[in-house]
């Protein structure tokens, strides 16, 4: 056997560590038993989902067969899978198997296509367990030089052996078409990724790859083709999860927040015990208006995920801002007490985010505490970075939170109209991100008229360019781009400049020149173009099977949280969808 994919298989059992994560005690205690009999040689249990992805998402485990439905608590092994699967929490090297009675075999055996070694039917007995865990081997082994790859950040290899064994038709080619597409996405190689989702249709019509289709479509900026693809997939299998996450995505992205809180909302209610799914219902919510609803959503993913890696410091922040809203001040005074945590284990990482965050929840709490000289001097502090090139869509829109708050408690702050406006002319680049800055703006409804004025004046700019480069003076449109740039740091002006640029070189006078400017206003903007609603960790792909690399997640770890000094009741966020810069094509 290869060396490459010995580890796949051959290692000593006795060596194996093994978790087996069910309810029931009795039943626990039987696996547990068996597992050992099978020859695996550390078998962990757990009772609760809870301590279950604590387990996960900080040891690696050889196998794990996990309860699907706890009945006391109404969580869903499915869902911690799910969420542990977009998180990139589960190598590949973990064979995961469900455990079902007859009553939920069928959605089982369903999400058996979905990153899951296979599903086992109670009762079983020890014969039966051992020959599903003795094929799920055989199929790590098979697939072994693909994962060896991946785990060596070798993604070209990865896919070529991933579309050699589809072509073939070798063993397990349909689960290595999976992987290989998506590795072509995070690739940004979109067309044949498309091609090979193609081909898995052609041969079964998998709502994996048609999903992979309308992932794709968003990816390559046709949002309204994804949601077209997504309709037909969710009308033939209204439970399919992942749709929803992608569909939420392709209707932030045209603006439709409406359908894509509905969309949130359906989400969230099929797997109420995910992290993720709770935290995009509850983020917007908040931004259309639908306080309640995001103060109950934040506050269930903060009791499910706070110790996660899951976890997104942003949702203390817009947990805070609920409470606010809500007059909840014992809720408000939780959100502080838990940023004071989050500060002490960050506290020597550096992190310019973090520190962000936390002065946005204390300035939401002098606010509520009447400290308004407080709240002021904080505010002005957190505005002197407007300009700075990492102070990103998400700084803005809470910036922009907190000065909405404060002109409707009547506190008078001359630059306040400044900043709203400055923030506008920067970040309005897609009547999505205009919609999503001025909702955060709904304090003070003056605010939000001011920042959709500023898209209508950046449209204005671009129009402008447009009519110059037609009428034959690319280079007059380069120079009005670069100039307005300057004035706005608005990265949709940059890349505009770049396409004239790119079209028209050898009618400028000194292109290189042109390009410098381009690199360095680029820089001064921050990088690529905001999407709204987009996660800023590229780990996390919605719809996306795992890609766990080099052995471990994609993103930095995060490091255990402290217990607090004292607690009451701890409210706990999870992994909430950001407002971040990621790239988008024009």
């Amino acid at each position: 056997m290869p060396a490459t994919i010995d580890r796949y298989v051959e290692r000593d059992l006795s060596q194996a560590h093994a978790l087996v994560i069910d309810s029931n005690a009795a039943s626990r205690t039987l696996i547990v038993s068996q597992l050992r009999d099978y020859g695996v040689g550390r078998v962990a249990q757990c009772a609760r989902v809870q301590d279950a992805r604590s387990k996960l998402e900080n040891a690696t485990y050889d196998f794990v067969l996990c309860e699907h439905y706890f009945s006391e608590t109404n969580y869903s092994g499915q869902t911690l899978l799910d969420d542990l699967r977009r998180a990139q929490l589960l190598p590949f090297s973990t064979v995961f198997f469900m455990v079902t009675g007859e009553a939920s075999y069928a959605s089982v055996a369903e999400a058996a296509e979905s990153a899951l070694d296979g599903y086992l039917l109670k009762p079983f007995t020890p014969v039966s367990l051992f020959a599903r865990l003795d094929s799920a081997r055989t199929r790590k082994v098979h697939l072994g030089p693909i994962f060896q790859a991946i785990e060596g950040n070798d993604f070209d290899t990865a896919t070529a052996l991933c579309k050699e064994r589809f072509d073939k038709r070798q063993p397990f080619w349909l689960y290595a078409a999976r992987i290989g597409a998506e590795l072509l996405l995070r690739l940004n190689r979109q067309p044949e990724a498309k091609a090979l989702f193609e081909a898995v249709i052609e041969t079964r019509a998998l709502p994996w790859a048609k999903l992979g289709i309308a992932r794709v479509q968003l990816e390559t900026g046709q949002p309204s083709k994804a949601i077209n693809t997504l309709e037909a997939l969710i009308g033939s299998d209204p439970n399919f999860g992942d749709a929803y996450d992608v569909m939420g995505q392709a209707q932030v992205e045209t603006g439709s927040f409406a359908a894509a809180l509905e969309t949130y909302r359906m989400a969230s209610g099929l797997t109420p015990d995910s992290v993720t799914r709770q935290q995009k219902f509850g983020m917007m919510a908040y931004y259309m208006g639908e306080k309640e609803a995001a103060n109950r959503a934040l506050s269930r993913a903060c009791i499910l995920g706070f110790e996660s890696k899951m976890f997104d410091y942003q949702s203390l922040v817009l947990l805070a801002f609920s409470c606010l809203a809500a007059g909840d001040r014992k809720g408000l005074d939780r959100c502080v007490t838990d940023f004071g945590r989050v500060q002490q284990i960050e506290s020597n990482r550096g992190s310019v985010r973090v520190a962000r965050l936390g002065a946005v929840v204390n300035l939401i709490s002098a606010i509520a505490r009447r400290q308004f000289a407080e709240a002021v001097a904080g505010t002005k502090k957190l505005a002197d970075d407007v300009e700075q090139p990492n102070f990103d869509f998400e700084a803005a829109c809470n910036l922009a939170g907190v000065l909405s708050l404060l002109a409707a408690t009547s506190i008078q702050l001359d630059p306040a109209e400044g900043w709203v406006r400055t923030l506008g002319r920067r970040y309005c680049n897609t009547r999505g991100l205009s919609e999503m800055l001025a909702n955060a703006c709904n304090a003070h409804e003056p605010y939000a008229a001011l920042v959709r004025q500023c898209l209508s004046e950046i449209n204005q700019m671009a129009e402008q360019a447009v009519g110059l480069t037609l009428g034959g003076d690319p280079a007059g449109a380069v120079k009005m781009l670069l100039n307005e740039a300057g004035n706005t740091l608005n990265i949709k002006l940059v890349d505009m400049a770049q396409q004239v640029l790119t079209r028209n070189r050898a009618k400028l006078t000194n292109p290189d020149a042109v390009a410098h400017q381009i690199a360095d206003l680029r820089e001064r903007c921050g990088g690529a173009a905001a999407r709204p609603g987009h996660s800023a960790d590229a780990a996390r792909q919605t719809g996306g099977v795992a890609l766990r690399t080099g052995g471990g997640q994609l993103a930095p770890p995060k490091p255990a949280m402290p217990e607090p000094e004292v607690t009451a009741q701890t409210a706990k966020p999870g992994d909430l969808l950001r407002l971040r810069p990621d790239t988008e094509p024009l």
